[in-house]
């Protein structure tokens, strides 16, 4: 009896429509990885957390309403086993985005 690997969940996340395709793209091109599901809001994005349990979250920072780094907060405290990655297409994000990652 074969077994069949585990492969890693990924939700993506971004309120624009093309960027999450962009997204969705790269992931897909990376065979250890499967995009179980999208959201376009940071309370879609824990919405679907709760519904899909992945193990790796995309998520851009910058959204209306909640934006990414309230949304990865509230996600990491609601599935602590998550590993959430903040995605920015501006470089002056780097430094808050890794501040968001730090753990005490």
């Amino acid at each position: 009896m074969e077994v069949s690997p585990i492969v890693p969940g990924v939700l993506v996340v971004d309120y624009q429509a093309d960027w999450r395709s962009t997204l969705r793209d790269l992931v897909c091109t990376i065979p250890e990885l499967t995009v179980v599901g999208e959201a376009a809001s940071g309370e879609e994005a824990l919405d679907a957390a709760a519904r899909l349990g992945p193990e790796l979250v995309l998520m851009d920072i910058r959204m209306p309403g909640m934006d990414g780094f309230e949304a990865s907060r509230q996600l990491s405290q609601r599935h602590p086993g998550t590993v959430v990655l903040l995605v920015s297409v501006d470089g002056r994000d780097a430094r808050r985005c890794a501040a968001a990652g730090r753990r005490r």
